[in-house]
């Protein structure tokens, strides 16, 4: 399987994007490493639960595929957002993050956090075999995310912001663009 910087080959704008998020990514990945170590039951699960409800919107916000920044585009580029969102299948980009999305994406490496539960509570082997999966779980739903954000930035043809834009402000009530991206779980 390609990694979202092979999928971004040949465009600046999106490899930039890639790399940026990255970076985040990398950052996040480290805090749930480090929050798998200590062997309280659950803490790990909840610390990338938070973890996952702020990168998620952060990426989103790299390329430019929040609700905020949709909201902004023209009625015809926003039709060409949505039929990319929905042939990537990304049930995490042009939507509000929230714990059900997020726990909707956790499933998908749901065996290596309970194997990462239990191996907390071998001394010192365990809890660095903890700290590995802590790490590579948010790595891998992040490199999931940024790849689907890769697929549909491309399909869409969306012209990402600009590296020193400031992030679009974010309201708390829903925007008319978001019911448009929310489907019934």
């Amino acid at each position: 399987m390609e990694s979202a910087l092979q999928l971004a080959a040949g465009d600046a704008a999106l490899t930039e994007a890639v790399r940026r998020g990255r970076k985040l990514l990398h950052r996040r990945a480290m805090v749930a490493a480090a929050a798998s170590v200590v062997p309280v039951p659950g803490l790990d699960w909840a610390v990338d639960a938070a973890l996952l409800s702020r990168l998620i919107p952060e990426i989103n916000t790299v390329f430019g595929l929040t609700p905020a920044q949709l909201d902004q585009l023209t009625p015809h580029k926003r039709a060409q957002v949505q039929k990319a969102v929905t042939m990537v299948g990304s049930v995490l980009i042009g939507k509000f993050i929230t714990k059900d999305l997020v726990l909707k994406a956790a499933t998908k490496v749901g065996m290596r956090l309970t194997t990462q539960q239990l191996a907390k509570y071998v001394p010192l082997a365990g809890q660095a075999v903890s700290a590995v999966m802590g790490y590579t779980a948010i790595r891998y739903l992040g490199e999931e995310h940024l790849r689907d954000c890769v697929r549909v930035a491309r399909s869409a043809q969306l012209h990402l912001p600009a590296l020193d834009a400031p992030p679009p402000s974010s309201s708390s009530s829903p925007s008319r663009l978001s019911s448009f991206f929310r489907r019934a779980s």
